[in-house]
């Protein structure tokens, strides 16, 4: 099976998957205790009408299974098909409409985009700190062995994995923020807008001051998964070094810095790769936290407020979202293992 076939299967298989997300999660946005509507007036100016008013607008007053099928988009394919009380407007999910937004009265998607580039700056700034860090300081606990520099990256790793990020956000704001005061906690800059808008003389300054307020929060994020990775990364190199064509090619004289870089690294990435594919996804998770602690408008926060406020739509736009990546994140990954290794093939038995 090649590439394209392979990727069109995964495609594939990824559609019920996706239903499946969109179904657990329109049910537990649903029972879940509360209104909505509570949220949107106060007590002062609560009247039957207006109440009715705005179910009506949001679809509340519809039954539950009808509410899903306009959710999914299914109404507007039983109103072209002229079944009465169905949409007559392409809306839903199948035609990439995720709803409007109760609380904040605007279109989910628009509210995603303008929440998504501070993510994916912590986020992808957070992964980049990661591997820069894990990746050589696993290759070099595995060549020492047993040896100071081996203790002292488990020991580090072990601080890692069992220390949460929040945690860790809240420790640097103190001693880098509160007590020597020399980095910023918080009032993220974008690199994306103009220098003026900050009053900064130029684009270098305002660079400058985009690494200086991300530094911490790409800390505190990363450094769960800096501990992961380079678990792994030790653990993998470990097992390639003891293996028989290591052996080989020593007994044939080859330089331990070919066998490293040529023999050893290569096939020891798959288990990284694996790693890093699943945990950059699942990684948003942890920015929910890591911009809630650093006040960083991104969509971390606008998860945490539609959670607050019952947001149905846009708490099932942002779920429904994540959830795509994710599943994409694990084709990506699938892929990547037969460029690293040729003996992987596309889904082919043997």
């Amino acid at each position: 099976m090649g590439l394209l076939k392979y990727t069109i299967y995964r495609l594939l298989q990824a559609i019920p998957v996706m239903f499946g997300i969109a179904v657990i999660s329109f049910l537990l946005v649903n029972l879940s205790p509360g209104d909505p509507v509570d949220y949107m007036i106060s007590e002062q100016l609560a009247s039957e009408e207006l109440i009715a008013a705005i179910e009506a607008r949001y679809g509340l007053d519809e039954p539950l299974w009808k509410q899903f099928l306009n959710y999914i988009g299914f109404s507007w394919f039983l109103g072209l098909l002229g079944i009465p009380g169905f949409a007559d407007a392409p809306t839903g999910l199948l035609q990439g409409d995720l709803g409007l937004s109760m609380y904040y009265e605007r279109p989910v998607s628009e509210l995603m985009l303008t929440r998504t580039p501070p993510t994916l700056m912590l986020v992808l700034s957070a992964y980049a700190f990661a591997l820069v860090c894990a990746i050589p300081l696993g290759v070099i606990a595995a060549k020492r062995r047993n040896e100071p520099t081996d203790h002292v990256s488990r020991i580090v790793a072990l601080f890692g994995v069992s220390t949460p990020s929040f945690w860790i956000g809240i420790m640097l704001i103190i001693i880098f923020g509160v007590w020597f005061g020399v980095l910023p906690t918080g009032r993220m800059v974008y690199p994306w807008r103009d220098p003026v808008f900050y009053g900064y003389d130029g684009h270098l300054e305002l660079w400058y001051q985009t690494a200086r307020h991300l530094f911490l929060p790409m800390v505190a994020l990363g450094t769960l998964q800096m501990a992961v990775i380079m678990r792994v990364e030790r653990s993998s190199m470990i097992e390639s070094l003891q293996s028989e064509y290591v052996r080989l090619a020593r007994a044939y004289g080859v330089s331990e810095r070919t066998i490293m870089r040529k023999h050893a690294f290569r096939p020891s990435q798959l288990p990284v790769i694996t790693l890093i594919g699943l945990n950059l996804t699942t990684s948003l998770g942890g920015a929910v936290l890591t911009e809630t602690v650093f006040s960083i408008n991104g969509m971390g926060r606008l998860i945490v407020q539609s959670i607050q406020t019952l947001d149905y739509q846009l708490i099932l736009g942002t779920t429904v979202v994540l959830g795509f990546i994710f599943v994409i994140g694990v084709i990506i990954t699938d892929i990547a293992y037969a460029y690293i290794d040729p003996r992987v093939s596309y889904g082919e038995e043997h």
